[in-house]
């Protein structure tokens, strides 16, 4: 059985995070997972619901070594905890606040990294993770259904880092800072905030600031080669705060389809270029783009797509067992595409078709429209042909916007009823939820 490294890149006596603004070597990292490995109790499921991102990684790390998989949820509610503990019996958790899980034993990220060090001078080994362990079970957001868990192995993760690293060329970043403002448990978070910089040599911030003038201090405290790893709710928060551009060498940008007018301001703004990610949890990242550039998608090497009647799959590289794509996909070879938006998006309606994502596009683009979204009520197999829409734009009325509408989308897909809401019920990532979403609809009736 082969071998990879827990990390690849650094120099000696590198930087491996940013906690409180003051840098926590490599082999300080080190010192803390080999600490952590013998807190962790004998199980085979750990559900790993730290906060602070320098413990998540520390507990990711600690888990491998001890051969457990981490549980990587799309969110934190008892009713999703209960769903894991009924199917994998021996979960436990680790966190690091004051927040309890009745349901599972709780293991609190241990205060260790002082007297540890202290006690402990000399450089722990490198360690190698057997390439075909399963180091993750990730799950789905829920966005279109229940969440499902997706297997990787430490193979697969280590293969996808190296191919973000390539594809966005990240060598020439040596020692690169990257904040994160999306969670490390979800895929993306994973991959671009965590393994990424394991991969890369790079050095990942600690905290996970949510306020945008927080966000943009804690950036401008970073030293520079300086990256954030975002989604497109928070990049426009971030742009609209009003603060001074903030220089960055590089913005990544996941989650949800990104209006180019949003990532040419953004560019503007941080005065980097921005790439955007394409992936989904079952296959994780697939493709990217300069989004000013081109509305065409390039897959990461290793990668090929084809089609068939039931739609687009991706293959090779990391993937290693072809995937499905639940997305309408317009190949342009093997390694190129156009996307058209989420297969279950589709609308008919009087004979004429859209997509969600196109109606999203242009909701959002309408002038102080601050988020909004086209929603079919229902579940996933009954959904409604009547489309709703949400909308936060304070300070304009509903038929403005809707008059803004009319130049922008055909009549037939009008939302009928629009609803001006004060916030949408993004998850961490930015994603809606359709629960969610049927849940605000069912509240708005209620109070019309």
């Amino acid at each position: 059985m082969t071998g990879i490294s827990l990390l690849s890149g650094y120099a000696k006596n590198a930087v491996f995070a940013y906690r409180d603004r003051q840098p926590v070597r490599v082999e300080q990292f080190l010192r803390d997972v080999a600490q952590l490995t013998k807190v962790l109790p004998a199980r085979r499921h750990i559900f790993n619901l730290c906060s602070d991102r320098y413990h998540f990684v520390v507990g990711f790390c600690a888990a491998l070594l001890k051969q457990q998989i981490s549980l990587l949820p799309p969110n934190q509610t008892p009713d999703f905890i209960d769903q894991l503990k009924s199917r994998y019996e021996d979960v436990y958790c680790l966190a690091d606040d004051e927040k309890r899980y009745p349901a599972l034993e709780t293991v609190f990220y241990p205060a260790m990294s002082a007297t540890y060090a202290a006690t402990s001078t000399l450089s722990p080994p490198m360690p190698v993770i057997p390439a075909e362990q399963v180091a993750a079970l990730v799950f789905t957001s829920g966005s279109t259904g229940q969440p499902l868990p997706n297997e990787k192995t430490w193979r697969s993760l280590v293969r996808s880092a190296a191919a973000e690293i390539d594809s966005l060329g990240l060598h020439a970043y040596p020692g690169m800072a990257v904040l994160g403002t999306v969670p490390p448990q979800h895929m993306y978070g994973l991959e671009s905030s965590v393994l990424m910089v394991m991969q890369g040599g790079f050095a990942l911030h600690a905290g996970r600031p949510f306020y945008p003038a927080d966000v943009l201090a804690e950036l401008a405290a970073l030293p520079r080669p300086r990256c954030l790893v975002t989604a497109p709710i928070h990049l426009r928060a971030l742009i609209s705060h009003g603060g001074a551009p903030l220089p960055l060498d590089l913005v990544v940008c996941a989650t949800a389809p990104l209006a180019p007018q949003l990532a040419a301001a953004a560019e503007t703004f941080f005065a980097a270029p921005l790439y955007e990610i394409y992936g989904c949890t079952e296959a994780g990242q697939v493709a990217s783009r300069r989004t000013v550039e081109s509305a065409e998608w390039q897959a990461f090497s290793g990668l090929t797509l084809r089609e068939d009647g039931r739609g687009a799959w991706v293959a090779g590289g990391h993937v290693e067992h072809e995937v499905m794509l639940h997305d309408i996909i317009e190949l342009r070879g093997d390694a190129q595409f156009l996307l058209h938006g989420r297969t279950g998006d589709l609308v008919n309606i009087a004979g004429k078709r859209t997509s969600l994502a196109s109606l999203n596009y242009h909701l959002n683009s309408i002038a102080g429209v601050r988020d909004g979204v086209f929603f079919r009520p229902g579940n996933e197999e009954h959904a409604s042909s009547r489309l709703t829409a949400f909308v936060v734009a304070p300070g304009i009325a509903r038929e403005t916007l809707l008059h803004a509408l009319r130049e922008r989308i055909d009549p037939a897909f009008l939302p009928r009823p629009l609803h001006l809401v004060e916030a949408l019920p993004r998850n961490a990532t930015g994603k809606l939820p359709r629960e969610a979403l049927n849940a605000l609809c069912a509240t708005t009736e209620e109070s019309s």
